[in-house]
């Protein structure tokens, strides 16, 4: 979620996270590394090196 900033978000255990940024990106899923900032870790692994469509891999026999 893009948030317009400043911004101060309250956790759950009441501690206060702050950014002056301008925009900055809220983690909604809760997989972020870095919550409550969105670290994009909901897009998930990236897809693996060397597969056909880009011709980076093995050619077919």
């Amino acid at each position: 979620m893009l948030v317009e900033g400043p911004v101060e978000v309250v956790g759950d255990d009441g501690t206060l996270t702050r950014s002056d940024r301008p925009v900055v990106a809220l983690c909604t899923c809760r997989l972020s590394r870095i919550f409550p900032w969105c670290d994009t870790s909901h897009r998930g692994p990236p897809p693996p090196r060397g597969d056909r469509e880009s011709g980076d891999g093995p050619s077919p026999t």
